[in-house]
């Protein structure tokens, strides 16, 4: 089936790489990548726009408060590190030796785990 009919859009960062923000509050900040949501086009960046949630008294944590955590940041203003040098690349794709496709670094060539 074409993508062009797929709801599931081809993104280039996974959960557990190394970004750079490139534009925003948090831009020249590095950190990984904890969780993408795919429908939103977005991920959550560990220790990147970090936001301010109160939350109600539970049975859990008894006193509530505000707690501190990571909100979500779109993919367009990421960019993936290169593993060779670790500056920000652009990602493609090529054939591994056993014909399985694999992420590769546009800077060095290396590929991405």
């Amino acid at each position: 089936m074409p993508r062009k009919f797929n709801k599931i859009p081809k993104l280039n960062i996974r959960k557990g790489d190394m970004v750079r923000v490139i534009s925003g509050d948090y831009r020249g900040k590095e950190g990984r990548v904890l969780r993408i949501i795919v429908d939103k086009r977005k991920a959550l960046v560990e220790g990147i726009n970090i936001v301010s949630k109160h939350s109600k008294p539970t049975q859990a944590a008894p006193n509530g408060g505000i707690v501190r955590q990571e909100a979500p940041v779109h993919i367009s203003n990421l960019m993936l590190l290169d593993p060779k040098s670790g500056q920000p690349t652009r990602v493609g794709r090529a054939k591994d030796e056993n014909g399985s496709w694999v992420r590769v670094a546009k800077q060095s060539g290396q590929q991405i785990n």
